[in-house]
């Protein structure tokens, strides 16, 4: 026990967040950002401080001309929530990440456009609840990742599914029922265009 203690004090401190992380929070921070319900909002809030807080970091958003930029640094640096410069060792320790622009170099209004295109498209070749679902896709790729439909990964698809389909979508029970169909149908017409 004592071999370990002193082997856990001469470690030096972790510099990086791990990618996974980092990604957790930006997305968490796009969900509060884009939460109506003031106590989902604080629901994502506190499970990006609890998610940070296992690596000894906070978490604010900065605002300046460029838009807005999530920064995730070590809480060391914080004192009462403000940042103390003097605590500054080494600025390579914090993350920022841009939560303005598009994430896939196109402009928001272009990916937009896409996305609604593809939508228009689903309900004209299937109709509803396909075209309900894909415009409820489609807000959520615009929106969190400002990509387009086709760009969704694996794990952007499964957010949707799991996260903000049922919290945000307001679903009905036809829609529940047929959402992979749907899904399937949606990426079939962005694929296609």
């Amino acid at each position: 026990m004592a071999d370990s203690d002193a082997n856990t004090d001469t470690e030096e401190p972790t510099t990086e967040l791990p990618e996974g992380v980092v990604d957790r929070a930006e997305r968490l921070t796009r969900l509060m950002r884009d939460a109506v319900d003031p106590a989902e909002r604080e629901a994502y809030r506190s499970d990006r401080r609890a998610l940070l807080e296992e690596y000894d970091y906070t978490a604010r958003v900065r605002e300046d001309d460029d838009g807005e930029t999530l920064v995730c640094h070590p809480a060391e640096w914080t004192e009462d929530g403000v940042v103390q410069v003097d605590r500054i060792d080494d600025t390579d320790r914090a993350v920022e990440i841009t939560l303005s622009g598009t994430g896939d170099g196109g402009d928001y209004e272009a990916v937009d456009a896409h996305n609604r295109a593809v939508v228009e498209a689903v309900r004209d070749e299937h109709g509803d609840p396909h075209g309900e679902t894909a415009a409820a896709f489609a807000d959520f790729m615009s929106n969190h990742y400002a990509k387009r439909i086709e760009a969704a990964t694996e794990a952007e698809r499964e957010e949707f599914r799991t996260e903000y389909f049922p919290r945000n979508a307001w679903p009905s029970d036809e829609q529940r029922a047929r959402l992979e169909q749907s899904l399937d149908m949606i990426f079939d017409v962005a694929h296609s265009r």
